[in-house]
């Protein structure tokens, strides 16, 4: 038995070898050609040297330079954590070159010396990328060494943190972001995505849920990861008693939204024990945090949202693997909307300035990123793993929920789905996978494309206020661009009109997709349609009989075309006026209207059933965010072995009960909020923090907050904190993806 061991050993280290000289003769090649093709690159000495001679010293700076990277790079990574995710991408390349000259620097007679630093980024890049293929494909044709690979990985990640907690299967949650039900069940069919076809075939079941009236990202997630998403109203809408305006993908907005969500439940969240949260909106109450916005407002190496991107980029040859792909799907971008433009297609939106930039980061970089944090996750063993990938919906939102450009997307995420699955079976536990989709989208003309105006623009005529000549464009909501502008560290609407628009009596006019929220702030408290048509006579009238427009609310009073009305306290009336837009519809138009933030006029646009399209109030031909058509038919796919859903899941929050029940038939993180000593962290609103600071500290009684979902605890061990993470220990938790 022994004997048979040691023979094992000795085989797998003489295959590291051969596979480690491989990689650096493909190396030492490699640099030969670039030698010989690029005119400022040389490997040999003035006066000439002969051909064993380069070949001596193009081995001697391929050796080097694999030993550098592999010694020096991650200590200079891990120098750089304040530096912004997208910085430090493109830092890469010259921090690779600068490597590349200290190797050749390395060979003797000074043989190396002439490469100019601009060539030696050229010829890093060109390296890393070459050995990491020939690595990649090395390990391919070796199950054996990927394998053992993975099994040493995983066990040094078991050696840090101990073994994994509880005897049961851990549970990967994986959101595809805005993908329907309809649109998967098709996609699968179609075999784009054969990894999901073939789990439907053997090991899963799907079905279709139903969102609330706000179809979109912040409300749905937040309900799924917190168990509660009361008072969302939209994406977007305004405050009155801050004066500010809440948009789900501003940092600042996500972290108060999440807090109140769980001083609402008194629950940490979906993922609170031994959880991890990658590329959501929300932390769902884990310690191991990347790419989450609600922390993203954060400064300082106390910030943990970008840390995927540190332990992604912290291997050359990934930031070089990823910045070929961006670059490539940029052009993809490019050409498409080149096609799409001089095919004359219709409905189109523009595709220009940064948005290809944009689709690129989401389709290529962030889904790198999360896809190598859960592989991470897997093998450190992890109970539970929520991770959204959004490359489908930034994408549909420009293209169209239907069609090339997001049937592309679409394989591309399956094969993500693929190789995490072939990852799993390589973790210290079992996993079992869940998918599902937060929404779906509706196609359709925008709003302002089919009749010329914004709803802000019919809006003002109708309260006889002057409208601009131009007709003005309302900026996309997408999440893509916030993750983008965290990444860089910049704030996401932080400033300006738009986050605190003007003490004036105008109205504040905002869209969430196909919905559109008005706020008249010169009217105190939520106003009633009495006190709006004193106001502005006209103005109801004109929206309710526009073509475009579906519905509107106003103060428990659903108004529809042709001077339609209902009362949503008399049973059966809202029904009958929205039957068109599906099941259920007056219930989620209900549920809103007792949201305290609710705005003073609630607009739906116009949804044709026969065709499934809706209006978009934003620039985007593919939405979501109101009620009509795919945008509110998301799905949920879950294993055979997991208990049943109810056959009618409605609203976010009953998809986080089932979840949650998963966890527990797993056992699962099921800890109670109130029994934790970290709980005030999650409850206290930072925007309060400096007023208490302000005012004397023994006397301060805690004023009572008047907002009906903010309930805190009295426990005055309790340190305050606007994270809303919540450990599973005391003390700090590293993150390990780093």
């Amino acid at each position: 038995m022994g004997r048979g061991r040691w023979r094992g050993c000795w085989r797998a280290a003489g295959g590291a070898l051969v596979r480690v000289l491989l990689v650096w003769a493909v190396s030492t090649l490699t640099l030969l050609v670039l030698a010989r093709i690029l005119p400022d690159f040389r490997l040999q000495s003035a006066d000439g040297d002969s051909v064993t001679r380069v070949g001596l010293t193009a081995a001697w700076g391929a050796g080097a330079f694999g030993l550098l990277t592999a010694l020096v790079w991650p200590v200079v990574v891990r120098a750089l954590l304040l530096v912004p995710a997208l910085v430090l991408g493109l830092l890469v390349f010259f921090l690779n070159g600068s490597l590349l000259l200290m190797a050749l620097s390395l060979i003797p007679d000074d043989r190396g010396a002439a490469a100019a630093p601009q060539t030696a980024v050229v010829v890093a890049a060109v390296m890393s990328a070459v050995a990491s293929a020939t690595s990649t494909a090395l390990a391919v044709r070796d199950d054996e060494a990927y394998r053992r690979r993975l099994y040493r990985l995983a066990a040094r990640r078991r050696r840090r943190r101990g073994p994994p907690p509880g005897g049961g299967p851990g549970l990967v949650f994986l959101q595809l972001d805005g993908v329907g039900y309809g649109v998967l069940r098709r996609a699968a069919a179609d075999g784009l995505m054969p990894t999901v076809a073939g789990w439907l075939e053997h090991s899963h079941r799907v079905m279709p849920w139903r969102t609330d009236w706000s179809s979109q990202t912040g409300a749905s997630q937040l309900g799924i990861l917190h168990g509660s998403n009361h008072d969302v109203p939209a994406f977007r809408w305004y405050e009155k008693d801050t004066g500010e305006v809440m948009v789900c993908n501003r940092p600042t907005s996500a972290a108060e939204l999440q807090r109140r969500a769980v001083a609402r439940t008194r629950d940490g969240g979906l993922l609170t024990l031994d959880g991890a949260s990658r590329g959501n909106l929300f932390s769902g109450g884990a310690d191991q945090l990347a790419l989450v916005l609600s922390v993203a407002a954060r400064r300082g190496r106390a910030n943990r949202s970008r840390a995927g991107y540190f332990a992604y980029f912290s291997d050359p040859a990934n930031a070089v693997r990823t910045a070929l792909s961006f670059v490539a799907e940029a052009g993809r971008e490019v050409g498409q909307s080149l096609r799409s433009r001089l095919r004359a297609e219709h409905p189109r939106v523009a595709r220009g300035g940064l948005y290809p930039l944009i689709r690129a980061f989401a389709t290529v970089v962030e889904r790198d990123v999360v896809v190598s944090a859960v592989i991470g996750d897997l093998l450190a063993g992890r109970s539970a793993v929520y991770a959204d990938l959004v490359a489908y919906d930034e994408v549909a939102h420009h293209s169209g929920p239907h069609g090339r450009d997001t049937d592309r997307v679409l394989a591309r995420l399956d094969r993500s789905l693929a190789l995490i699955a072939r990852v799993a079976e390589h973790a210290p536990r079992e996993y079992r996978f869940v998918l599902l989709s937060d929404h779906g989208q509706s196609p359709g003309e925008t709003f302002l494309s089919r009749y010329g105006l914004a709803l802000e623009d019919l809006v003002r005529a109708g309260c006889g206020l002057p409208v601009s000549r131009r007709a003005g464009r309302t900026r996309s909501g997408a999440e893509a661009r916030a993750a983008v502008l965290a990444a860089l560290h910049r704030p996401v609407e932080e400033d300006g009109e738009e986050a605190r628009p003007g003490s004036g009596s105008d109205p504040v006019v905002l869209a969430s997709g196909n919905l559109g929220l008005i706020s008249f702030p010169g009217l105190p408290g939520r106003a009633t349609r009495r006190r709006i048509e004193r106001a502005y006579p006209a103005l109801l009238a004109t929206l309710a009989g526009h073509p475009g427009v579906g519905f509107l609310l106003v103060d428990g009073e659903v108004l529809g075309p042709g001077g339609a009305s209902a009362r949503l306290d008399v049973p059966g009336a809202a029904e009958e006026l929205l039957a068109a837009f599906g099941p259920g519809a007056a219930d989620a138009v209900r549920r809103t209207d007792s949201f305290p933030h609710v705005a003073d006029v609630m607009v739906n646009s116009a949804y044709d059933p026969r065709t499934g399209t809706v209006h978009a109030f934003e620039e985007q031909i593919g939405s979501h965010g109101g009620l009509g058509g795919e945008q509110g038919r998301p799905f949920l796919m879950w294993p055979t072995d997991l208990s049943q859903p109810d056959p009618e899941l409605v609203g976010a929050e009953a998809v986080h009960e089932v979840l949650r029940r998963w966890l527990r038939e797993h056992d699962g993180p099921q800890v109670p909020l109130p029994a934790l000593p970290a709980l005030t962290p999650l409850l206290e609103d930072p925007r309060r923090e400096d007023a208490r600071r302000e005012g004397p500290q023994a006397e301060d009684p805690q004023p009572e907050d008047p907002r009906p979902d903010d309930h805190r605890p009295q426990d005055p061990r309790l340190e305050a904190d606007s994270s809303g993470t919540l450990p599973s220990a005391p003390g700090p938790v590293p993150d390990e993806t780093r």
